[in-house]
């Protein structure tokens, strides 16, 4: 299994709350992969550099993810099909975060 750095930018129209239940859908469909969140962050809502789907800012949640590398391509195009996401970006991380 590989490390992978997740940044999700949800739409800034959820409330707190919405973006904890579609964090804990997508750690469940994750699972659904063999995978699992080794660390999570919350970063909150910010400014984008530039306008997406009409909208100035987003929630931003970054996350540690274990994935098997043959799952990796299914799980985002998972990701890309949720409309609460504006955007995502996957960074493989394995050798910063290597499980001991």
């Amino acid at each position: 299994m590989k490390n992978y750095e997740l940044l999700t930018i949800f739409k800034p129209n959820l409330d707190a709350e919405e973006v904890d239940k579609n964090l804990s859908k997508l750690e469940e469909s994750l699972k659904k992969f063999k995978g699992k969140v080794v660390e999570a962050e919350k970063i909150g809502r910010k400014k984008l550099a530039y306008e997406i789907q009409k909208f100035r800012d987003g929630f931003f949640v970054t996350q540690i993810i274990s994935i098997p590398e043959d799952k990796v391509a299914d799980y985002k195009r998972l990701l890309k099909l949720n409309d609460n996401i504006l955007r995502i970006m996957l960074l493989d991380v394995t050798k910063k975060y290597a499980v001991k």
